[in-house]
């Protein structure tokens, strides 16, 4: 039996090969959906990716990994620097999350350099391109392991 695992993706992120290519890659979003999928399953996880441009939507889901003790990996986007709601719900977490950024947020423009979530994340990767949600699923499943 595999751990579900949800990977949440917030604004932006559904537009990966046509957004910012030099900054985020030319691969699909359907691409990473595939990646995050045979890796999860290679690891025995059953990884449900899902993208939002809105934050109560993001915060709901949240809420249910909350309640259903899913294992997190997310990349919050742009909501990684000013959300308290989503930081709020992302603190209620009830098994581990970890924060992913495909860039590395302290290479850019300053006001990057804030996560409100990362000090309620298990741990934060960034910087490694897609390979950034390989390692974050890789972590995930180590802990798992050890719980």
């Amino acid at each position: 039996m595999s751990t579900r695992v949800l990977v949440l993706n917030g604004p932006n992120l559904g537009r990966l090969g046509s957004r910012e290519p030099d900054v985020y890659g030319s691969t699909s979003y359907a691409g990473l959906v595939a990646r995050c999928a045979q890796l999860g399953a290679e690891l025995g996880l059953d990884v449900e990716v899902r993208e939002t441009n809105s934050e109560a939507e993001m915060v709901g889901w949240l809420h249910e990994a909350a309640d259903a003790k899913t294992p997190v990996v997310i990349n919050p986007g742009a909501f990684t620097h000013y959300s308290y709601a989503m930081r709020d719900a992302a603190a209620q977490r009830t098994a581990p999350l970890v924060e992913v950024h495909i860039s590395n947020p302290y290479t850019r423009e300053t006001f990057r350099h804030t996560s409100v979530i990362a000090a309620v994340a298990s741990g934060t990767i960034a910087g490694f391109g897609l390979g950034s949600y390989e390692l974050a699923l890789r972590a995930l499943a180590e802990q798992l392991t050890a719980r």
